[in-house]
């Protein structure tokens, strides 16, 4: 019989496997009874991934996620709640505590318990014991107390990931100063308080130092610059303070630094130049101040330079144009003044540039129209004094453009309705005129703000074919008219239903439609504010059927009639603003009673009889001047 060369294939490989098996010895009688003490400490186990581990089989050639020498010590626990399924990442978890008995697995080079969820108790420093291993994975469990000392043991420990627990106290000097073996570190989300320890200058060999999301204070320590290998910097989200260290400018093979969220003061070192490989760079959030170096121009690989909400000033450098391989400025909420400068034009893999909230004058640079890749342009908030939009803006292939109170003044311009911009800001500034009818042509607008104009008339027809859109603001503008166009536009399910619309602070006239809460546009609608408007007739009981609304604002809109019962059926309203009305009659205890309601205020109005009891505190204010009204918070009713 012949046998084909894939069958012989299997069958060598089968053997081999055999082979091996017969050659190694049974499992270690002390690993397999470290392992059972595990096993005992686990209360649950949903996914079984410990249901192999049994007494009457062999720890080395029947459990899963155990793997041995050939001498039948464990070497390998690999019981993650991340596990593998047929080309599924099955997500699991096990409740319990860890045993201290692991520590007598001697021969143990990787232990990986990492996300499952629901380990708790403190880390057993019997842990430090083994001094074979090289990976120690816990991370993702609900793992309490400090770093055990007894880890400046592990001398061989290449990879160490703690994160996402509740590990608290100083992360110890005397275990980093010792394990000189290390590679990567993650700490991330966890408690520990104190210094980053200067011992840290001790692991030469380190990639990765990720420290995020804890309390750690005080300053970068100096000893930083001797990490020759780092490639991977995270201390964001926590409360370093201090400035940045020139040594930092020593890491030349950093391509991750991240250092947002902290108290970080001073300026940029002139030696952030050294960092040859730096590809991202956060620093935002911090209290960072001063001028950008122009060294800054000599990244040759960074991409994202993220430096908002801090306190930098002056000029921005013309070096930043020197940055081929720059694709995301995000430089907004500081103090930087002057021109954008020409150089930016030369950017051109550039896809964001945020300049908002800044102090910046003068005429936009006609280079950027050579930035073809750039999709966000947002310059908000900025004295530029434009009067107009510049015409070459419509060679850009914009997906953003935002450019709220930088002085535009007029008529929109024409080249917008031959644009493919999505979310168009406007706000703030000095636009005047009807909305115009090739505003249907902006297909792909999903979020539009232009309040704060001067705009006026109805809303065009054309509206009604902005199938994309999902958040509109016009509120305080004087437009007038029906709002039909607008809660009657198309969509295409599920996109282009309404997210947010604020219309209030204009001229529109009512009644409301009655079946408002009915509209396909209207379905999944969270925050609804129409205030400020002469819209008279009375509030549709359809809006009880916009199940996502969470923000209804109707006030001073002339509205007469009841507070519907059905109301209530909107069980995420959080707010409800009805002021200075005319409605009438009582107020439904169902909708006092939302679970969610925060803030509610009827007070102007002709309502009357006792307000029903609630659970929520609302002031006094909120009743107010309703002649009718009784009860707590108001005055109690008088039964005589």
């Amino acid at each position: 019989m012949k046998i084909s060369i894939h069958s012989r294939t299997l069958l060598l490989l089968f053997l081999s496997q055999l082979l091996s098996f017969l050659a190694s010895k049974a499992c270690h009688f002390v690993d397999k009874q470290a392992l059972l003490h595990f096993k005992h400490n686990i209360i649950s186990d949903p996914s079984k991934l410990l249901h192999s581990w049994s007494v009457s089989s062999d720890c080395c050639s029947a459990w899963e996620g155990v793997a041995c020498s050939s001498s039948g010590r464990v070497v390998n626990v690999s019981r993650s709640g991340l596990v593998s399924d047929n080309d599924f990442i099955v997500d699991t978890y096990m409740s319990g505590t860890l045993s201290p008995y692991i520590g007598n697995l001697s021969s143990l080079q990787l232990l990986d318990l990492s996300n499952l969820k629901d380990l708790k108790g403190t880390i057993p420093p019997e842990l430090g014991k083994l001094s074979q291993l090289t990976h120690l994975f816990l991370d993702s469990n609900k793992l309490i107390g400090s770093i055990p000392t007894a880890f400046g043991n592990l001398f061989r420990l290449e990879k160490l990931f703690l994160g996402d627990n509740y590990i608290s106290g100083a992360v110890p000097s005397s275990v980093i100063g010792s394990l000189r073996s290390l590679v990567e570190i993650g700490l991330s989300g966890n408690t520990l308080s104190g210094p980053i320890p200067t011992s840290v200058g001790k692991l030469v060999l380190l990639a990765k130092l990720d420290l995020h999301g804890n309390n750690i204070s005080g300053s970068i320590p100096t000893s930083i610059r001797k990490l020759k290998s780092l490639m991977y910097l995270d201390l964001s989200e926590n409360q370093i303070s201090g400035r940045l260290p020139q040594s930092i400018g020593a890491l030349s093979q950093l391509v991750l630094l991240y250092l947002n969220h902290n108290q970080i003061t001073g300026s940029i070192p002139s030696s952030i130049s050294g960092l040859n490989s730096l590809r991202f760079c956060q620093l935002s959030e911090n209290k960072l101040r001063g001028t950008l170096p122009a060294s800054l121009g000599q990244l040759p690989k960074i991409e994202r330079l993220i430096f908002e909400n801090n306190k930098f000033s002056g000029e921005l450098p013309e070096t930043i144009g020197h940055l081929a391989t720059l694709t995301d400025i995000f430089f907004s909420n500081n103090h930087f003044t002057g021109k954008i400068p020409s150089s930016f034009g030369n950017l051109h893999n550039l896809q964001t540039l945020d300049l908002s909230r800044n102090r910046l004058s003068g005429q936009i640079p006609p280079q950027l129209a050579k930035l073809q890749r750039l999709d966000t342009l947002e310059l908000s908030f900025n004295s530029l004094g434009l009067i107009s939009i510049p015409t070459w803006f419509a060679r850009l292939k914009l997906f953003r453009l935002l450019l709220a109170k930088t002085g535009i003044q007029g008529q929109l311009p024409s080249w917008l309705s031959s644009s493919s911009i999505s979310i168009l800001d406007l706000s703030s500034n000095a636009l005047t005129g009807k909305l115009p009818h090739w505003i249907g042509n902006m297909s792909s607008l999903s979020f539009l703000n232009l309040s704060n104009n001067g705009f006026h008339a109805s809303i065009p027809v054309e509206f009604k074919i902005l199938s994309l859109l999902m958040d509109l603001d016009l509120h305080s503008n004087k437009f007038s008219g029906h709002m039909d166009s607008i809660f009657s536009k198309e969509t295409q399910n599920p996109l282009g239903q309404f997210n947010s619309i604020d219309l209030s602070n204009n001229l529109f006239t009512g009644p409301i439609d009655e079946d408002i809460g009915e509209r396909s546009t209207m379905t999944s609608i969270k925050s609804l504010v129409l205030s400020h408007n002469p819209l008279r007739g009375s509030i549709p009981k359809s809006l009880g059927k916009l199940s996502e609304l969470q923000v209804l604002k109707l006030v001073h809109n002339g509205l007469s009639g009841r507070i519907q019962m059905e109301f209530a059926d909107a069980t995420k309203l959080a707010t409800v603003l009805l002021s200075s009305n005319n409605l009438s009659g009582t107020i439904p205890k169902e909708v006092l009673n939302l679970k969610d309601l925060q803030e509610f205020d009827v007070s102007g109005n002709q309502l009357s009889g006792k307000i029903p009891p609630h659970k929520a505190n609302f002031p006094v204010s909120a009743f107010a001047d309703n002649p009718g009204l009784c009860g707590a918070p108001l005055p109690p009713c008088n039964h005589s």
